[in-house]
């Protein structure tokens, strides 16, 4: 029988967290980048227009990543309130910028609207990850004292 010491219990579920946090992300990816496609196909042709679809696409999205993040890779308990805000929030910010280029990008630049929603949305993956890796799941830092 293997005895792991305290450190080591740390260091495995800590490489754990990470690889659930890998897969998430790409599951969550897939779906991003799925979502406001399909969306655009279904409901443009009913007279929703891309921003109505844009909504609708968010709110979906941003609710499918909350969920993977919540119970798939922290696995937090409780507190399914006050952790949704944060999360909604943050995403929040994104959707309102995503509300100003998405038209500046299909009526000014006259792109496609599902390009113009696939590069915003790569922009979206890139940037958070560095905000949640620096900001959202960064350690407390604990100093020596």
């Amino acid at each position: 029988m293997i005895k792991l010491n305290n450190l080591r219990v740390v260091e495995l579920a800590r490489q754990s967290k990470k690889i659930r946090f890998l897969i998430a992300g790409g599951v969550n990816t897939i779906v991003g980048l799925s979502v406001y496609p399909l969306l655009y196909l279904l409901l443009e042709p009913m007279g929703l227009g891309y921003l109505g679809v844009l909504i609708i696409s968010q709110v979906i999205c941003i609710t499918f990543s909350f969920v993977s993040n919540k119970y798939f890779v922290f696995k937090t308990q409780g507190n399914l309130h006050a952790e949704y805000t944060k999360f909604f929030v943050f995403h929040a910010f994104y959707f309102l910028l995503n509300l100003i280029c998405l038209p500046t990008l299909v009526e000014v630049l006259e792109m496609n609207p599902i390009i113009a929603q696939t590069l915003f949305s790569v922009f979206i993956i890139v940037t958070s990850y560095f905000w949640h890796n620096l900001v959202t799941f960064k350690p407390a830092y604990k100093g020596s004292k």
